[in-house]
């Protein structure tokens, strides 16, 4: 079964559908942890002790069991409880068993909700998952982001003139978490008429964002330690907080994986940049980039990447040395 759209969830939600498991997937996080959050708040809906049922598990560092554990709990004075899995990936095939058997006789009162880049399909584990209730978050296309961008704007009592939409997302060029940290900045800057213009998103994003959407990247993609290193700590002296850097890098790399295996398969640069949104002026020194990029070491680099993001979400006691040993490490 094919995966369904994020809408078709909504609209499920709003019927005040809950299944017993949902698989969400897909290179844009921001939209698939907004899509888990509105599960569980539909599944939790009017819970006074959500914080007894609403569970969740890192499996690179949480026990399978763990987890199955606490789908087989019945909640507490609520009518269901929501556990939420995350790297699930690369489970050892005793794991995926563990699972395969939950799924097969779910537990009525508890919602499991699997969140992750993607899976091997051809496993029975990922054809189960895509049997049963999966949706893909998918980037969303260009011609969408100005809709996205008002939309997002209007929560927060402000809105942005037509060119300077256009400028950030020239600039911008990234996945919704960070676009949405840049408008939350502006719509306080824009205070208190609440409109941004051309010249605040020039004042305060364009040279920021695109020094370190490409010059941070650029210099570890190219193994210039020298530039890599300078603008990270640039960043970090400036107070940007290490776990937004790590979702910088993040976004980053899975767009640049996927435009490396459009590359591969010997697409046409229009066909790379409908997908992978990157500024006109830079999109030659991409082609580049993808050219010296070896697909087996973005493999790698991306495991590490999600390693470190869960280690400063965890620790909060060395997040600096975290992602200044991840970008050392991406430099080898």
């Amino acid at each position: 079964m094919p995966a369904r759209a994020r809408k078709d969830l909504e609209q499920s939600l709003k019927q005040g559908q809950i299944d017993p498991f949902y698989y969400l997937y897909g290179a844009e996080t921001f939209l698939r942890d907004q899509a888990a959050r509105a599960i569980a708040d539909a599944a939790l809906q009017g819970t006074l002790l959500r914080e007894f049922n609403d569970s969740s598990f890192n499996l690179f560092s949480n026990d399978v069991r763990d987890a199955i554990a606490a789908a087989e709990q019945l909640p507490m004075m609520s009518e269901r409880r929501v556990v939420r899995l995350r790297n699930f990936s690369r489970l050892r095939e005793a794991d995926e068993e563990f699972l395969l058997a939950y799924l097969e006789r779910p537990v009525e009162t508890t919602v499991m909700i699997f969140v992750g880049d993607d899976i091997d399909k051809r496993k029975k584990f990922g054809k189960k998952l895509m049997a049963g209730t999966a949706y893909e978050f998918a980037p969303l296309p260009s011609k969408e982001l100005p809709a996205w961008i008002k939309a997002h704007l209007k929560t927060l009592n402000a809105d942005i003139e037509p060119e300077a939409g256009r400028r950030l997302i020239e600039v911008v060029a990234s996945d919704l978490l960070t676009l949405t940290n840049e408008l939350n900045k502006l719509a306080i800057a824009a205070l208190p008429s609440g409109r941004i213009t051309l010249e605040l998103v020039d004042q305060l994003v364009s040279r920021s964002r695109e020094h370190m959407n490409w010059d941070l990247t650029d210099g570890i993609v190219s193994r210039n330690g020298r530039v890599a290193m300078k603008v990270l700590r640039d960043f970090l002296d400036d107070g940007v907080e290490p776990v937004l850097l790590t979702g910088i890098i993040a976004g980053t790399f899975r767009r640049l994986a996927m435009a490396k295996e459009l590359f591969d398969r010997g697409a046409q640069p229009r066909e790379i940049f409908s997908e992978v949104r990157v500024p006109p002026f830079k999109q030659g020194d991409y082609l580049s980039m993808l050219r010296r990029t070896d697909a087996t070491k973005l493999r790698h680099a991306l495991q590490r990447i999600a390693e470190t993001d869960l280690a400063i979400k965890t620790s909060k006691a060395t997040p600096r040395m975290q992602v200044e040993m991840l970008v050392c490490e991406l430099l080898i």
